[in-house]
């Protein structure tokens, strides 16, 4: 049994997918080895630090040592560039007074938390792991947020030093890793999917309405990626009404919308935590992924999520992701960015095709092939 370290900018009670995907591999880990956590004071997508969270504790035998941050949410990009400082500088000095395991797997995205940690840890003959769940700087340039430029150039060494200082890089697409290998080639690499391992919900058998009008659901982090104020002005509603679960940077805006046109069906439920959500989730008929644009590298975690629900998904992101939900027929896909195409694929489905026979074959299909055991054997293999 080894002592395995992990370094996230996002941990729960952080909603998210970033943060169930770290929890996840901890406790998967923490079956073969000791597992400690380096994480921000929670405090993701709020802003500020959560209330009643100790800086030490332990959750399922997973030792947690949550560091000092400063959270903010401003689209003020120096504002947030110190906030992401902040933790970086709290885990260069914890590494620097803390005795540290062999094996560090660090989550990157922020880069410059993956910097820091490597710059620090690299001369001490650790075994330095990277798990890439997003392709910074280049996800930032298709979203937008980052344009070419000097600054665009120096996240682009800061990305390649990562890579060359890790032992072992794990990524979350065939995309991420194809990218990966066209900067080290001789780096070892494992596709290493965010896969659930919950208990699979049984499909209740409902007596379908004809005239009822479809129920999608969208649930997760409100941010510039996902675009659901955009979605929410584009949606064709005659055969629909939405529903929505999550809270971040559009909640506001998206608060605001539902206010001033109430005739529109947008039902809006906060935030819940997952166990609750899984719960709720199971009274719609489908649900929809969006991204406000093609992100390559990204593969939302939300297609395994849903599809171990026995969920319908409607998948408008394009790339890697749209290629999973077509091949195991998962639900239907839309044009990244053609709400005309999205609306006519709405146009087409019928509230009889929710049957419960069609949940089951869904939530078939992800038991069946997206099954975290076998990838955690190799994983343990290598650490």
């Amino acid at each position: 049994m080894k002592d395995v370290l992990i370094i996230s900018n996002y941990f729960p009670p952080e909603i998210g997918a970033a943060s169930n995907r770290i929890f996840q591999l901890a406790k998967v880990l923490s079956k073969e080895h000791n597992v400690s956590i380096i994480c921000p004071l929670p405090n993701y997508p709020t802003g500020k630090v959560f209330e009643d969270y100790n800086a030490n504790e332990t959750i399922d035998g997973i030792t947690i040592n949550r560091l000092w941050v400063s959270p903010s949410v401003s689209k003020n990009k120096i504002i947030r560039l110190f906030s992401m400082l902040s933790f970086s500088f709290s885990v260069a000095w914890f590494i620097i007074w803390n005795k540290i395991p062999r094996t560090v797997i660090i989550n990157s995205p922020p880069l410059l938390v993956a910097f820091i940690s490597l710059l620090f840890l690299r001369s001490k003959k650790h075994k330095l792991i990277i798990n890439v769940s997003d392709l910074w700087p280049k996800a930032g340039l298709d979203l937008g947020a980052i344009k070419q430029g000097v600054i665009y150039k120096l996240l682009q060494k800061i990305e390649r030093f990562n890579y060359k200082k890790a032992d072992l890089i794990l990524g979350q697409s065939e995309e991420i890793l194809t990218h990966v290998k066209s900067i080290v080639p001789k780096t070892e690499t494992l596709l290493y999917r965010n896969y659930p391992n919950f208990e699979p919900p049984k499909i209740q058998t409902e007596k379908i309405n004809e005239s009822s009008k479809i129920k999608l659901v969208y649930a997760g982090l409100l941010g510039i990626a996902q675009g659901v104020l955009k979605l929410c002005k584009n949606l064709d509603y005659s055969i629909i009404e939405f529903h929505i679960y999550g809270s971040g940077a559009e909640e506001f805006e998206i608060k605001n919308f539902i206010k001033n046109n109430p005739e529109l069906p947008i039902i809006f439920h906060g935030s819940v935590d997952r166990n609750q959500l899984h719960k709720e989730l199971m009274k719609y008929d489908v649900t929809i992924i969006p991204l406000l644009n093609r992100i390559y590298g990204s593969v939302p975690s939300k297609i395994f999520e849903y599809s171990r629900l026995g969920l319908p998904t409607i998948y408008f992101g394009g790339g890697e992701g749209e290629t999973i939900v077509e091949k195991h027929k998962l639900g239907w896909v839309a044009e990244a960015g053609n709400y005309e195409v999205l609306n006519q694929t709405i146009s087409k489905l019928k509230i009889s095709g929710f049957s419960a026979d069609f949940k089951n074959k869904i939530q078939k299909t992800a038991l069946e092939c997206f099954d975290a055991t076998e990838q955690q054997k190799i994983l343990n293999s290598l650490i």
